[in-house]
């Protein structure tokens, strides 16, 4: 192709722009080696018909330009001041290169008065102010309310759990808790979050074993408008985007399908990842904590939970005992529970009797502190007074008082053996979901053995 004929080319796809690049506010030149004009979209901007300005040296059309300069030289000339008509514009020279031989240059003008560039900073700094008015906003709605100091315990095990979390909350470690249901796992979530160098920055969480598996993928990483049957219009911003460079607390963290194992991996891998829909990669700064009451160990093991993504979110593990493991936390806890609950219900200053203590000391607890904050909160309730008293407490509760050594003549034996049973046959059912035949099974007993124990026992999981 010759030199002429690339010209020819260019041109006729710039013609087919013209009414773009023609404009009063924008415009465009092409010269040939010389600085002769051979295109000429500056009709509307310079008042100048293309056919007064093709074939004229381009000096002689333009005041101060350098066109010729750039189409000789071959090196192009970017954000350049120029003053046309008494005003200073910014324009752009950029030499036409053909078989590695410098054929012309075409130049254009960005911003026809360096006061638009005054504008425009102004809409930028706007734009930011609200971009960051935004931000802080999210933050807000996504603030963490709990910190260390609600985590109440006297348990020596727990108070150790709350240091390495005082700890290692100034770092950006993953960190990965694990406990049962019910016994304060988002709690030491939050408290890390707001003892970190990011604490105004949000807290976003999000229940993996709540979001139907197809929808989850979405929900992570958000999506572009029309990204899949179904979508939002506008598109939908994912968890990743929210947590901005806060953190992002993934519970139930068991129950993640494989496939969104793998992608979650990528993402804490590579530190960034693509909304659905998008081709553009988004950075992600935020912190990842993740939580679960499953033994990810044997999760592992039968193939339902990838090892990498364990080692990966394991880096700093919080394992938070059940609360039967700590009941010397009774006391402090229902005490904390209680004063949140003054003036409330129109009591004041509630507390526990000592016969309503003696029997929580005598449960279980396979709920958890969850399970105890609904006795306690129930309790307050149904109080006309200012003592919780055994009559105020769940029946299943009331229920150990037939197998009190207090009120049994039976002694202390027979009172040991049936808490025994009782713990035995409350873990039984625990491991096994509820389902009373496969936790017969695991006790080695009837089935009709175990519904008579329950009974005799007063449990009713």
């Amino acid at each position: 192709m010759t030199h002429q004929e690339y010209f020819d080319k260019l041109t006729d796809s710039i013609d087919t722009l013209s009414d773009i690049l023609d404009t009063e506010h924008y415009g465009m030149c092409l010269v040939d080696k010389d600085g002769y004009i051979i295109k000429w979209y500056y009709e509307k901007f310079f008042n100048i018909k293309a056919s007064a300005a093709v074939g004229r040296h381009v000096t002689e059309v333009i005041e101060n330009t350098r066109l010729h300069v750039v189409a000789q030289t071959g090196v192009k000339e970017l954000m350049q001041l120029q003053e046309i008509n008494g005003s200073m514009v910014i324009t752009n020279r950029i030499p036409l290169i053909h078989n590695h031989e410098v054929i012309g240059a075409a130049g254009t003008i960005i911003f026809r008065d360096i006061k638009e560039i005054a504008h425009l900073h102004s809409r930028m700094s706007k734009l930011e102010d609200n971009f960051k008015a935004y931000r802080s906003e999210i933050a807000k709605m996504y603030a963490a309310q709990y910190h260390f100091d609600d985590i109440i315990t006297n348990n020596q095990k727990m108070l150790n759990l709350k240091h390495l979390g005082q700890t290692i909350a100034r770092s950006d470690a993953s960190v990965l808790i694990q406990g049962e249901s019910g016994t304060g796992k988002e709690l030491f979530a939050q408290a890390i979050h707001n003892a970190s160098l990011v604490s105004h920055q949000p807290f976003v969480s999000l229940n993996c074993s709540s979001i139907p598996k197809e929808l989850l993928e979405a929900e992570l990483f958000g999506y572009e408008s029309g990204a899949f049957t179904g979508a939002r219009k506008d598109g939908k911003i994912g968890k990743f985007e929210l947590a901005g460079e806060g953190t992002l607390f993934l519970d139930e963290l068991g129950t993640m399908p494989m496939d969104m194992q793998v992608k979650l991996l990528r993402v804490l891998e590579s530190k960034e990842y693509v909304p659905l829909g998008s081709n553009k990669k988004v950075p992600f700064k935020a912190r990842v904590i993740a939580a679960t009451n499953e033994n990810l160990s044997n999760s592992m093991q039968n193939g339902s939970f990838r090892s990498d993504l364990y080692y990966r979110l394991n880096v700093i593990n919080i394992n938070i005992p059940p609360l039967r493991e700590r009941i010397e936390d009774l006391p402090v806890l229902c005490s904390s529970m209680l004063s949140q609950k003054e003036g409330l219900y129109h009591q004041s200053r509630l507390h526990m009797s000592q016969e309503a203590m003696d029997l929580l000391n005598l449960h279980n607890w396979p709920g958890n502190v969850r399970e105890l904050r609904n006795v306690i909160d129930r309790a307050a309730i149904i109080c006309e007074g200012s003592e919780i008293l055994p009559q105020h407490l769940p029946e299943y509760i009331q229920a150990y008082r037939k197998s009190s050594p207090l009120e049994s003549s039976d002694g202390y034996y027979h009172y040991e053996i049936a808490c025994l049973e009782r713990q035995l046959i409350t873990k039984a059912l625990r491991d096994n979901g509820g389902n009373r035949q496969a936790a017969a099974k695991q006790l080695g007993i009837h089935r009709s053995l175990l519904y008579k124990k329950m009974k005799d026992l007063g449990i009713h999981e």
